[in-house]
């Protein structure tokens, strides 16, 4: 028997990926409540009580924004090397806030970068979430440092910042529309200079200059 409040053949994960693209294209105070249940078919009522509040029907979509959008930040940091890490993290990136299938850009800049006092909790939770993902980037280059893949003196919080603020800034541009191989060259020149700072240099078997098709 169907929850109550919900319509028979309710289908909570649709509806979660249609409340994403609504948080997506008009970010977290864009998105009212009617569009919300507009989008995902539902009304008021049941979209409290399959999900609770705005909010924390927001932190869902963020949550599964991260499990199925961001993957490709997990294939990144499973790169043998931190030259690979960043490569791929910084050519992925590209290719995912310019998918022809979703809005242009990332949902946890879009989302609230900016919020009125009301829903700075918001913003706090989605600037978290960007830290998290810069924390778990210096450690990774931690490792590459101990492992002697990154040299001694490498600062792995900085260049965790500097790789983060790239690809953050990429998403930003991918929303205003800027085309995905202006983003490409972006990126290269990103690497470029992630290599000569870092002292990272490429497996002898790939190109330094070769982008993801």
């Amino acid at each position: 028997m169907p929850q109550r409040g919900r319509p028979r053949g309710f289908d909570a994960d649709e509806a979660l990926e249609r409340a994403l693209e609504v948080f997506w294209r008009q970010g977290y105070e864009g998105a009212s409540m009617s569009d919300l249940t507009a989008a995902m078919g539902i009304n008021k009522p049941s979209l409290y009580a399959a999900f609770g509040s705005k909010e924390e029907l927001f932190r869902k979509a963020v949550t599964r924004y991260a499990e199925q959008d961001m993957e490709y930040a997990r294939h990144a940091f499973a790169q043998p090397t931190a030259y690979e890490v960043v490569a791929t993290l910084l050519r992925e990136n590209v290719l995912a806030v310019t998918r022809p299938d979703r809005p242009a850009g990332c949902l946890s800049i879009q989302g609230g970068t900016a919020c009125s006092s009301e829903n700075a909790a918001v913003a706090g939770f989605l600037a978290s979430s960007r830290l998290a993902g810069e924390l778990a980037l210096a450690d990774r280059f931690t490792r590459a440092v101990a492992e002697g893949d990154l040299p001694a003196d490498a600062d792995p919080a900085a260049l965790a910042r500097f790789v983060m603020s790239v690809t953050e800034g990429q998403a930003i541009h991918a929303a205003a529309g800027v085309a995905r191989e202006d983003l490409r060259q972006t990126a290269e020149i990103a690497l470029a200079g992630f290599a000569a700072v870092s002292g990272a240099r490429p497996p002898a078997h790939v190109d330094p200059g070769q982008g993801v098709s």
